[in-house]
């Protein structure tokens, strides 16, 4: 589950320091490794789709979270993910993809997520896939550290 991730990322690696409730989105502010992160978790439902562009002002880093399981929608997630970084405020936005679910037997290879996606055609930005299982914990912290090495070169 996609919102497994930022559970977990909370509970193993980071430190809350506020939360936001009731406003239809997760929103939790985590310390980790001095920087510290405003990370809105604002679902894929289609009829919710319209309202994330709302929360991209000043977004430099973007996680992006994949059913590595779920073939009958990566075409889908491909076309969610491209229209997401054609907004303006996303330009210089990095993009961690954490491919969630890789514990299971029929989870996409990353090569073949990494090519159903498109991300070899993404120029000019900065993208990096991690392998991970949220419900675990599996991998969660490479991709944390991908991000935050990103965004301390800024």
């Amino acid at each position: 589950c996609e919102n497994c991730v930022l559970q977990k990322c909370v509970k193993l690696y980071g430190k809350i320091v506020t939360t936001i409730p009731n406003i239809g989105f997760n929103v939790e502010t985590v310390e980790y490794k001095n920087i510290c992160f405003t990370v809105w978790d604002v679902g894929g439902q289609d009829k919710i789709r319209p309202l994330w562009r709302h929360y991209f002002q000043n977004t430099q880093g973007l996680i992006f979270v994949v059913d590595s399981n779920d073939h009958e929608r990566i075409q889908e997630r491909a076309q969610v993910l491209q229209k997401m970084l054609e907004e303006d405020e996303l330009q210089d936005a990095v993009l961690l993809l954490f491919a969630n679910k890789q514990d299971l037997s029929n989870a996409m290879a990353i090569s073949e997520m990494t090519d159903k996606l498109g991300l070899q055609s993404l120029r000019n930005r900065t993208w990096y896939v991690q392998a991970t299982c949220a419900t675990q914990g599996t991998d969660l912290y490479e991709g944390l550290d991908w991000l935050s090495n990103e965004l301390s070169k800024r």
